[in-house]
């Protein structure tokens, strides 16, 4: 096979991937990628130094793909299939490379930061980091609650390259910060993500992995 995923099931930005490859049913190999073992992380940071997952391998082109974004353009590009991910209009294309940067940087990320502080040891917290994240990802709702008005997905009508940025980033997002009533759109739109099949079978997928979630990290 082609092409190798190096990922691990609870990521979401190993989501992210997961969901485009699903959409277009992209023949791969996913590569369990365990940081947490020495060897295994020196391996992984021997093919990208960052260490960041997901990572795609292409044997057949040799090539190695980092970043989520230029791994699904990589494979509208050299895989396609009947969905396209980033459309070829270039106003079109803008819109959902914004909406797919908003999520990325706005949603997911600032998520990662309340999640990612509960498992740091004690007296290595930053609870100023913690609340300016939670203020992002509050602003990033208020905006996306105006952008998603009228739409069925991100940025239109077609599913794309937002809407698999917009899928893990919201179903973790909301753990941390439920939408709750004041966001009606954002709530309505991650249901519509939610009963997608290629987000069904990541969520399946991952479900053995979910109790290593810090769930102290969510908002009872």
């Amino acid at each position: 096979m082609s092409l190798t995923l190096h990922m691990h099931p609870l990521a979401s930005f190993c989501w992210k991937v997961l969901i485009a490859l699903y959409e277009n049913d992209t023949p791969f190999e996913a590569r369990l990628v365990d940081l947490g073992d020495p060897q295994e992380a020196a391996a992984f940071k021997a093919l990208w130094p960052t260490g960041k997952m997901p990572l795609l391998r292409d044997a057949a082109r040799d090539r190695t793909v980092p970043e989520t974004s230029i791994i699904i353009e990589y494979l509208q590009t050299w895989y396609p299939g009947p969905i396209r991910f980033i459309p070829e209009d270039p106003e079109a294309a803008l819109r959902v490379r914004l909406l797919d940067r908003l999520f990325d940087l706005y949603v997911q990320e600032s998520m990662q930061k309340v999640v990612g502080d509960r498992i740091r040891p004690e007296g290595a917290r930053d609870p100023h980091g913690v609340a300016h994240a939670r203020g992002q990802l509050a602003m990033a709702y208020d905006l996306l609650e105006t952008e998603l008005a009228g739409r069925t997905w991100a940025a239109g009508e077609a599913f794309g390259l937002a809407d698999c940025a917009a899928a893990p980033a919201l179903f973790y997002a909301n753990k941390v910060a439920p939408l709750g009533e004041a966001h009606p759109n954002v709530s309505a739109y991650l249901d519509r993500l939610l009963a997608r099949p290629s987000f069904g079978r990541v969520l399946e997928e991952a479900q053995p992995y979910f109790a290593m979630f810090p769930e102290e990290a969510a908002v009872t």
